[in-house]
């Protein structure tokens, strides 16, 4: 064993530990775990308030509190729901993330049409991948389920959530390569379904969209549109919810992929701001608030003089 790997052996030990506890008893831990987040340690407090206050400027300052406090508690769950995909039974998740609207996905998939999934920080995204589950197609047998990565600087995480990730048979990734990897596919006649989390901000270098969303002008990643079209897919949004505690939803909502025009060169992407800015005003603390997504500021385009 490398000298690395024992280094991390203790926090392996303590991670798959804790897989192996029921959830009720990591519902305990979350919510000990949420206590320290939002009060001990106050994780990326200011971050988090700005957001909230610039993103509901009509709200009331106990009303921001509300949703924060409730950003904190699910943010809690997410961390121990996540570590539990160590060793959580498939029957377990298929009863506790839930899928509707499947049939469009399995469709395309039996038409050999690509599909690509836009898809946010809400709720738990990491169990998202347990679409396996619901699928009438089996990954690796003539299908691939896949979703797009940023690696991690280290190694031993990196890992850690490669191996998370793929647990219900997904694969993973990585951003830099992963439209070649999907150009593969194609060729080799293989239909994928591949989740797009498109609520980031654009890596440096990316075309850059610019729409109005939570009262902010923001810059959206726009190569998921372009990945879509080029691999003629079809696109859907994953709409996320929790119905309760350690229960999640996900509704498949098919997008029309209309033409680009001077107006919107994205309709896509415009299209899913609108989608995902809804899915997030129903339940604002199931969205990921502590990241920083207005950080470089941006301006709206300018709008073009009209033809005399």
């Amino acid at each position: 064993m490398k000298t690395a790997d024992l280094k991390y052996l203790p926090l392996k030990w303590l991670v798959h530990g804790l897989a192996l506890l029921p959830l009720w008893v990591l519902y305990r831990l979350a919510d000990l775990l949420y206590l320290i987040l939002r009060y001990a340690v106050g994780y990326r407090r200011k971050t988090v308030m700005k957001n909230l206050a610039e993103s509901f400027p009509d709200k009331t300052p106990r009303e921001i509190r509300r949703i924060a406090d409730g950003f904190y508690r699910n943010f809690a769950d997410y961390i121990v729901e996540t570590i539990k995909l160590l060793h959580i039974s498939d029957r377990t998740m298929k009863r506790r993330m839930t899928f509707s609207g499947i049939e469009a996905i399995d469709e395309a998939l039996g038409r050999g049409q690509a599909v690509v999934c836009y898809f946010a920080h809400l709720g738990n995204w990491e169990w998202a991948p347990s679409i396996t589950l619901w699928s009438r197609f089996t990954p690796h047998d003539g299908v691939e389920f896949c979703q797009i990565y940023r690696p991690l600087r280290n190694a031993w995480f990196d890992a850690l959530m490669l191996r998370i990730r793929g647990r219900f048979g997904a694969v993973s990734l990585p951003k830099k390569r992963s439209f070649l990897d999907l150009l593969r596919y194609r060729k080799q006649g293989i239909p994928t379904v591949t989740g797009f989390m498109s609520d980031q901000k654009p890596s440096h270098g990316d075309p850059v969209h610019v729409v109005r969303f939570l009262d902010h002008p923001t810059a959206m990643i726009t190569g998921t549109e372009t990945v879509c079209r080029r691999l003629d897919a079809l696109p859907v949004y994953w709409e996320m919810s929790k119905p309760g505690r350690g229960r999640y939803h996900i509704s498949v909502r098919p997008m029309p992929l209309t033409e680009p025009t001077d107006a919107s060169p994205y309709p896509l992407t415009d299209l899913y701001a609108s989608l995902l800015e809804d899915n997030i005003r129903r339940n604002p603390s199931l969205w990921l608030w502590s990241h920083k997504r207005w950080k470089i500021p941006v301006s709206y385009p300018t709008p073009t003089a009209a033809a005399e």
